[in-house]
């Protein structure tokens, strides 16, 4: 158990001759207040009353997803969804690249400090691809819990992928910037396009999948940026069962995605 901030004294009563102070626990990805009441002027031991409160820290809401783009490779025009805090965008322009469009620097700007440039200083083969490389290295050493986007079609990325997903670094590969999995659950709206969403999500946890329904559940939700309601919630829940992807046995899940 690790305590996330200091002691805060929220009651004070002189009359009553007592002190009420709260601190803040972590605990199995959760947070747990301890109110503490003391009474010094009666020489009693303090009290300790713990409540869990009802909501979880997610992973998901607080890992940072690095978008790493080969513009030699793909040119977007538009950085549209990358709008918030959890996105970071490295830009890596060729050596021969000298002109980008003016929609594309807007929206670089307007992240701010999370858009950065990547100029390539000389021509070579793969010398782009040998950047990329190198940055979502020295990304992952300063994030080791980031989530990383290649957006390229170069399929030379894969055995670096598989690599590093063997090394348990979440790192995947888009052909677009539409085809980014969290974009394109953002913009899920059926039921089948949200099944598709989750299912796809699951696939790439690998043995890390949620093995109980609260946690599937809160996944679920922290992978549409808890914008689900309970009865949408609930609903998905009852779709994938009734498809056959997850088991439920009491309060535990397990699988059948393939």
């Amino acid at each position: 158990m690790t305590i996330l901030r200091n002691p805060h004294k929220v009651i004070h009563q002189p009359e009553y001759m007592m002190t009420i102070s709260l601190q803040f626990h972590k605990l199995d990805s959760l947070q747990w207040p301890i109110a503490i009441v003391d009474y010094p002027a009666r020489g009693q031991a303090p009290e300790i009353f713990a409540m869990r409160l009802n909501f979880s820290i997610s992973e998901e809401t607080l890992r940072t997803n690095y978008i790493l783009i080969d513009y030699e490779n793909i040119q977007p025009e538009t950085l549209l969804g990358l709008e918030a805090d959890h996105f970071k965008v490295v830009l890596f322009v060729g050596a021969n690249q000298t002109k980008l469009p003016y929609e594309l620097v807007s929206a670089m700007q307007n992240l701010g400090a999370r858009a950065e440039y990547v100029k390539i200083g000389g021509n070579g083969s793969n010398a782009l691809d040998f950047h990329i490389a190198f940055y979502i290295g020295h990304l992952t050493v300063q994030d080791p819990g980031g989530y990383f986007h290649i957006i390229s079609k170069d399929t030379g990325f894969d055995p670096l992928i598989q690599h590093l997903k063997r090394k348990k670094v979440a790192v995947a590969r888009s052909k677009t910037m539409e085809d980014i999995l969290l974009l394109k659950t953002a913009n899920s709206k059926s039921t089948p396009e949200k099944v598709a969403a989750v299912v796809a999500d699951l696939k790439q946890r690998g043995t890390s999948k949620p093995n109980t329904v609260k946690t599937l559940s809160n996944t679920i939700n922290s992978l549409f940026q808890k914008q689900l309601g309970e009865d949408e919630l609930t609903s998905l829940l009852a779709e994938l069962q009734t498809q056959g992807l997850i088991v439920l046995n009491k309060n535990k899940v397990s699988y059948a995605l393939s």
